[in-house]
């Protein structure tokens, strides 16, 4: 035997024994029939339209976003001003990209702006304010908008997706859905009920530290407006509260409660490190805390608050609801603890969210739906029968038309399926109904690229040639002509998974890797079989193609 076609084949070998080993051979080397199955199962991942499970299609409030950034540049603004020594009247919103400064001190103009250039750059236009002496209105950019916008939908995306794999849910799906409209695809394979993830997802939508103003609790948002005359102090807000937010430790109450709190939070979820769940620090018995630990860059500012408001309580709010109203006993700048009269499961949950990550704005559910697991064993039987069915048929045809050389193109076949699939093994992708439908048009592509070769080579044994030198020729010929249909298609499901959602993007991966193994078993795993076989043919024989 020719010594580059044995390690030809060796190398084919090896390559099968991969494919092998990543479709069966883990997550141990099976000693039984049954134990092959079960690994097979466990290494090839259905998508949720064949496993079942919920999907979510979630809409980001960006512009919340938007709006919480104005209300810490007005705060640090102030600050800046009093440190700076430049005097003003108010400072007032106007909307969520605007706010006007006024009365500022006279002849301190050019400080004024020389000192918002300084602190916010050029993502803030400075501009007299119409009709007001010594006032300026600052406008938030557009450009500025737009990058807040994008971030805040990107991080609410990461974020999400950390939530629900710190569930471990590692066939999770959480990607952009729709154009434009700051909307999250959510999808749940297996999760046949998920009330547990979609509380994870929805709790914590904007965590903030806000500081409380006054030492009582209001019975409705109506009784809190009229303790204040029917307007509110300025920069605050009454926020509702749970039933146990203003509760003694250990004790629970059904009573409504409304807070004054501040709009500007001292601290957001944003700013926050590590969090985990640990036993009460009053020593009740079933009740938890949760300790936090603050990002080093925020840790000095988070002192200067908590130093400054000894004594005042400090709400816990997550989803414009305060879920607890501790004093605050000290300075806290690197580490604190919330103490909310939590259950075991209540502070793991809130733990969770806050090591993921606060998400920048709240989220709004817009659909939500469940597969049932009938109907993806149902896809899995119709998708499995016509995959089988084609490949037979194609089979068939192979032996009759071209003889003994089908045997080839059907090797080459079945080679190219292990190898896709093992492929989807290796890389954790999910097998879906559309994947299943590429696994079938990557069995017709490697049908055209073989009817292709043989096709030449019976063109050139009509011409007269050898058997040998018709081979090579017949190969050579069609090589570029296979390349270039496998280049184009390739080059479309680019575009196909980089502009279609999940279910196309599916079909698109599918299809991709199934093209790639095509060139490898048409073109080299099938040449070198015809070497083989030739090498083994009686001289003068006739080529059975």
């Amino acid at each position: 035997m020719n010594p580059n076609l044995k390690w030809k084949l060796v190398f084919i070998l090896a390559v099968v024994l991969a494919c092998v080993f990543g479709l069966v051979g883990r997550p141990e080397v099976p000693t039984s029939w049954a134990q092959v199955k079960s690994n097979f199962g466990q290494r090839i991942k259905l998508g949720l339209d064949l496993r079942g499970g919920t999907h979510m299609i979630l809409q980001v409030m960006v512009d919340e976003a938007v709006s919480l950034t104005n209300d810490q540049v007005r705060n640090q603004l102030a600050t800046r001003l009093r440190d700076q020594q430049i005097s003003y009247g108010s400072i007032e919103k106007l909307d969520d990209t605007r706010f006007v400064v006024r009365s500022v001190g006279e002849g301190q103009g050019s400080g004024f702006r020389d000192l918002v250039a300084q602190t916010f750059g050029p993502t803030w236009e400075v501009t007299t304010a119409a009709g007001e002496a010594n006032s300026f209105a600052l406008t938030m950019r557009p450009s500025e908008v737009a990058r807040i916008r994008t971030e805040t939908l990107r991080q609410a995306v990461e974020t999400i997706d950390r939530r629900v794999n710190a569930l471990g849910l590692s066939e999770a799906t959480v990607t952009e859905h729709g154009r434009g409209e700051n909307e999250i695809l959510v999808q749940l394979p297996g999760v046949g009920d998920p009330d547990q993830v979609k509380g994870i997802i929805k709790a914590g939508g904007l965590l903030e530290f806000r500081l409380v103003r006054g030492d009582r609790e209001y019975s409705s948002e109506a009784d809190c407006l009229a303790a204040h005359g029917g307007i509110l102090p300025p920069g605050t807000e009454c926020v509702p509260g749970k039933a146990s937010a203003s509760a003694a430790v250990g004790q629970t109450t059904q009573q409504e409660v409304w807070f004054l709190l501040d709009r500007v939070p001292g601290l957001t979820g944003r700013d926050l490190r590590t969090a985990s769940p640990g036993p009460s620090s009053k020593g009740v018995p079933g009740r938890f805390d949760v300790n936090f630990t603050v990002a080093t860059q925020r840790a000095a500012d988070f002192g200067r608050f908590t130093e400054t408001n000894i004594g005042q309580r400090m709400a816990i709010v997550l989803d414009r609801q305060v879920n607890s109203a501790p004093v605050i006993n000290g300075r806290i700048s690197d580490s604190g603890l919330i103490e909310g009269n939590f259950g075991k499961q209540e502070a793991t949950n809130l733990a969770l969210v806050l090591r993921a990550g606060s998400l920048p704005a709240s989220i709004r559910y817009l659909q939500e739906g469940t597969v049932g697991p009938s109907l993806g064993a149902d896809s899995i039987r119709k998708g499995f029968t016509a995959s089988v069915v084609s490949l037979i048929m194609v089979m068939v045809f192979m032996l009759f038309w071209y003889r003994r050389a089908g045997i080839n193109a059907n090797v080459a076949l079945v080679l190219n399926l292990v190898i896709l699939l093992a492929c989807l093994a290796y890389f954790g992708a999910a097998l879906t109904l559309p994947g299943i439908a590429g696994v079938i048009l990557t069995i017709g592509m490697g049908v055209d690229s073989n009817v292709l070769i043989f096709e030449r080579i019976r063109e050139e044994l009509r011409a007269g040639k050898a058997n040998a030198s018709a081979v090579e020729t017949g190969f050579d010929r069609a090589f570029l002509t296979i390349v270039d249909t496998h280049v184009t298609t390739v080059v479309s499901c680019i575009f196909l998974f980089m502009f279609g959602t999940g279910p196309v993007q599916g079909f698109a991966v599918t299809l991709t890797i199934g093209l790639l193994a095509n060139l490898f078993t048409a073109v080299y795993v099938s040449r070198a079989m015809f070497h083989w076989y030739l090498s083994r043919m009686q001289r003068g024989a006739a080529l059975s193609i």
